[in-house]
């Protein structure tokens, strides 16, 4: 019993955020952009890691995440929307209560995915209070994270949480967001 959860989470994860090549949305997703390459990692035991390419259109209420393999096939791909949460993979197609709820099934691990959206455009989520980081370091605090935005003009975004299990979220954007 145990070991299919973690098999089947294994597989949610891999689904989530496999692949290391960009696809190509479709002609009417409409919202704001962002492509380049995402890593997550969470300090668990065992530790889960992965490395993907990416392209993002939308934002918390409703958007598409596209993640591609090597080879450029699609892995995965999330929708959300008001109305519903939907991952699709190969030969799979699982619905979720909302975006945190997938990010929490395939990775074990909630995070702010509200917040994400403003973090990677090197900005603080208006949904909660932030506080700059030290003056030897650029970026913020908020929800819990330290958002990094030392390399942000190279478009690299980093938000770590200490608390348990500490998480890493780094992301290389194709170009600096706007």
């Amino acid at each position: 019993m145990i070991v299919a959860r973690a098999l089947g989470r294994a597989a949610a994860w891999a689904a989530l955020l496999s692949g290391c090549a960009t696809a190509t949305l479709g002609p009417g997703e409409a919202g704001p952009y962002l492509a380049g390459r995402l890593s997550v990692r969470v300090d668990a035991n065992p530790v889960r890691a992965v490395t993907a390419a990416f392209e993002l259109r939308g934002d918390a209420k409703a958007g598409v995440l596209v993640l591609t393999s090597p080879l450029g096939a699609t892995m995965a791909e999330a929708r959300w929307s008001p109305e519903s949460t939907v991952l699709t993979a190969p030969g799979t197609r699982t619905t979720y209560a909302d975006l945190d709820d997938l990010a929490a099934q395939a990775l074990g691990e909630r995070l702010p995915m509200a917040a994400l959206f403003d973090w990677l455009r090197g900005r603080p989520w208006a949904g909660a209070p932030s506080q700059a980081l030290g003056v030897d370091q650029s970026g913020f605090s908020q929800l819990g994270w330290r958002v990094r935005l030392d390399r942000f003009a190279d478009g690299v975004v980093e938000a770590q949480r200490d608390a348990p299990p500490p998480v890493t979220v780094r992301a290389r954007l194709d170009r600096p967001a706007p």
